[in-house]
C-alpha cells in the first residue's frame, strides 16, 4: 500500500501496471479476437474487459482509499462522483478502433485526478512497449522498453509547416473548417492518446480537437503534455476540469506547445 502519493514509488508503480496490462492486450491482439457494438456504438473487445480488470484490481491493491472510474465501468452517479477529492480515470484500452484495424495505435491510459485536475498521467504503448508520464511539479518523461528514462518537452521553436496532429479514425468537418484558415500545416494522423504524446515530445506542434471525447480518453494525456510545457485549454482558453457535472464529454479543445500566439490565426467561431 502506497500512502505518499508524490512519491516515485507510485510512478514506478503505475508504469509496471500500465506495461503488464499492455502485455495482457497483446496477447488478444495476436489472437483471432471478435468484437461488440457498445450502447454509445463504440466498439468492445475481450481486451479492453481484460485489461480494465487488471488495473482495477491492482489499483485497489495499491490505494485501496481511492476509488476508481475506468471507461469500462462509469455507470457511477454525479452524486457519488461529487465528493471524490481524488481518484484514478483509467482507459484500459484508447483506440479500440485502431487495435481492431491491427495498425498499433492504441495506448493504456492511467490517470490520477485531484481536485479536479490530472497530477499523473501514464500512456503506454503496448505494441512498441513505449511509455509516456507526467507527474505534476516533476516534469514528464519517455521510456523506451526498458531503457533509461528520459525528459520530454514541447517543441519551442515556431515551425513552418505547422506540424498539426489529428484522429485518424475520427474524422471532423470542424476540424477541416478550422485547417482551411490556418494555410500552411503538416498533418501528422495518430490513433488514441498518442497525439498527446506528440505534442509532449515535441513531434507535432497543435493538436485541435473539434469533436467528442470523454475525460478518460485524455486525462492522462493531458497531464503529460502539460508537464511537459504544453497548453492544454477548451478553445475559448478556459482550463479544463474533470467531474464536475453528470456527463463525462469534454468539450472541444486545444493542446499546443503553447506558442499559438505567434501565428496569426483566427480562433473564434469555431464550435
Amino acid at each position: 500500500m502506497i500512502n505518499n502519493l508524490d512519491n516515485t514509488q507510485l510512478i514506478n508503480e503505475i508504469i509496471a501496471i500500465s506495461k503488464e496490462a499492455g502485455k495482457i492486450i497483446m496477447k488478444i491482439y495476436s489472437s483471432n479476437f471478435d468484437y461488440q457494438i457498445k450502447k454509445d456504438l463504440s466498439p468492445l473487445t475481450k481486451a479492453d474487459q481484460m485489461s480494465h480488470e487488471f488495473i482495477c484490481k491492482k489499483l485497489q491493491l495499491i490505494t485501496p482509499d481511492i476509488p476508481i472510474l475506468s471507461e469500462e465501468d462509469s455507470d457511477i452517479s454525479f452524486e457519488t462522483r461529487l465528493v471524490w477529492d481524488k481518484y484514478w480515470l483509467i482507459d484500459p484500452l484508447d483506440g479500440t478502433k485502431e487495435f481492431i484495424k491491427r495498425n498499433g495505435e492504441f495506448t493504456v491510459n492511467i490517470a490520477l485526478i485531484a481536485n479536479n485536475i490530472p497530477i499523473l498521467g501514464v500512456i503506454h504503448v503496448p505494441v512498441s512497449n513505449e511509455t509516456y508520464w507526467g507527474l505534476k511539479n516533476k516534469g514528464s518523461f519517455y521510456e523506451e522498453g526498458e531503457k533509461k528514462p528520459e525528459k520530454i518537452n514541447v517543441s519551442n521553436e515556431t515551425n513552418t509547416p505547422i506540424r498539426i496532429t489529428a484522429s485518424r479514425s475520427h474524422p471532423s468537418k470542424q476540424l477541416n473548417d478550422f485547417l482551411e484558415k490556418i494555410g500552411d500545416y503538416k498533418i501528422i494522423e495518430k490513433g488514441s492518446s498518442l497525439k498527446f504524446c506528440l505534442i509532449a515530445s515535441g513531434k507535432a506542434d497543435f493538436y485541435p480537437r473539434l469533436g467528442p471525447t470523454c475525460e478518460w480518453d485524455i486525462a492522462a494525456g493531458h497531464a503529460i503534455a502539460e508537464y511537459a510545457g504544453a497548453k492544454v485549454t477548451k478553445t475559448d482558453g478556459s482550463k479544463i476540469l474533470y467531474n464536475i457535472k453528470e456527463s463525462y464529454l469534454n468539450d472541444n479543445f486545444f493542446v499546443s506547445n503553447g506558442i499559438l500566439e505567434d501565428y496569426d490565426w483566427d480562433l473564434t467561431n469555431i464550435d
